[in-house]
């Protein structure tokens, strides 16, 4: 069954349109423009209970997830979190998550349907938890499923802490930092926007939440508010901004979910490859999109410079200040400036790449060292 919340049966949510990857909660309240000026001015809350979340115990957690995930967690301290990476043998992302680690447990929590390449000969796709579970051998860690117990909600914009605040709720002040709340947790996240919390609560409680939060003083906004302030911070989403070709360095996830000395991960020596002696073959690039015809591109759609294909389009939408946007994945060579089209069929419209979202030429370290020892 198709997972539906609960606030959808309040007055006053606009579901995300059938086949939306934000299906399942509310796109709006009515009012999309609005709620982003409120994010930006004031806060919001945006129901996100949609997202999976696996619950990791055991004394051996970290160093087990060290081995199986992109990033370095043998040190992650109860009160913190991150974001990780399952990549597959080439190093291509099968799967995104944020971690939080409190109270003995190192929660993960990931977009719904979550699925990594199999270790076994026959290859093929499992659910994130089977692909974990596969993985165990004779750790002693043990994994749950607690996406029925646990619901994450967000809250958004420079007044979140005083709205927080008023629940009894105080989240630490760094990226990532996590305080346990009741029958949950609060993370401080560093995106969308620059003030952002996210609260897992027992879902059971969702609704209850909603109203103190609300009563609070938060707007209530949708997910289109989400993926607005999302594609503005250049943060993509798995499964749209991305496709079975991404690696991570691709996608602006190597800072911030690979890291790229510790060896032992799946999919680790492309991705130290590509950060020592190489280039990604593409980029993710934010497009300012002609607004005077009232159409937009859709998720795959081609980005076409002159009479080649040069990317594709990811995320697309409307944004109440920089009007509509999207994200795409283009090759290196496409730079600012050049006279793009984006869309298909009767939805092509001209696009513009933001100056600012093109990543600098950083020399490679392995290149320069090889370049050395040549004199």
């Amino acid at each position: 069954m198709p997972y539906r919340s609960p606030l959808l049966d309040l007055p006053g949510p606009i579901a995300a349109p059938d086949g939306h990857p934000e299906e399942g909660v509310p796109w709006h309240w009515g009012d999309p423009f609005a709620e982003q000026r409120t994010a930006a001015r004031g806060a919001v809350v945006i129901d996100r209970s949609h997202r999976e979340i696996l619950a990791v115990t055991g004394e051996e957690r970290l160093s087990w997830l060290h081995l199986v995930i992109s990033q370095h967690v043998t040190g992650l301290a109860e009160g913190t979190g991150t974001e990780a990476l399952v990549l597959d043998s080439q190093g291509r992302v099968d799967t995104h998550m944020v971690l939080a680690h409190a109270d003995g447990t190192v929660w993960l929590d990931s977009d719904r349907g979550a699925v990594a390449t199999s270790a076994l000969p026959s290859g093929g796709k499992q659910t994130l938890r089977d692909y974990l579970e596969a993985m165990k051998f004779w750790s002693k860690v043990d994994i749950r499923d607690v996406s029925e117990e646990l619901a994450l909600l967000t809250v958004l914009g420079p007044d979140a802490d005083g709205v927080l605040a008023s629940t009894g709720v105080t989240p630490g002040a760094d990226a990532y930092s996590v305080v346990p709340i009741p029958g949950g947790f609060a993370r401080r996240m560093p995106w969308p926007g620059r003030h952002s919390v996210d609260l897992a609560v027992p879902r059971a409680e969702l609704a209850g939440w909603w109203r103190r939060l609300t009563d609070a003083g938060a707007r209530p906004a949708g997910s289109w508010t989400f993926d607005a302030l999302r594609v503005e911070s250049l943060r993509p989403r798995l499964g749209v901004d991305t496709d079975e070709r991404t690696i991570p360095h691709e996608v602006n996830w190597v800072d911030s979910a690979a890291h790229v000395a510790k060896g032992c991960y799946r999919g680790q020596e492309t991705v130290a490859k590509v950060h020592n002696v190489g280039r990604p073959p593409r980029y993710m690039a934010l497009l300012h999109l002609d607004g005077s015809p009232e159409i937009t591109p859709e998720t795959g759609d081609p980005v076409v410079l002159g009479e080649r294909t040069v990317g594709r389009v990811g995320s697309v939408v409307q944004h109440h200040e920089l009007g509509p946007i999207a994200l795409a994945l283009v090759k290196r060579s496409t730079r600012p400036g050049a006279e793009l089209l984006v869309g298909a069929e009767d939805r092509v419209v001209q696009a513009a790449i933001d100056p600012d979202s093109v990543p600098g030429e950083a020399p490679a370290p392995g290149r320069e060292a090889a370049q050395r020892l040549r004199g």
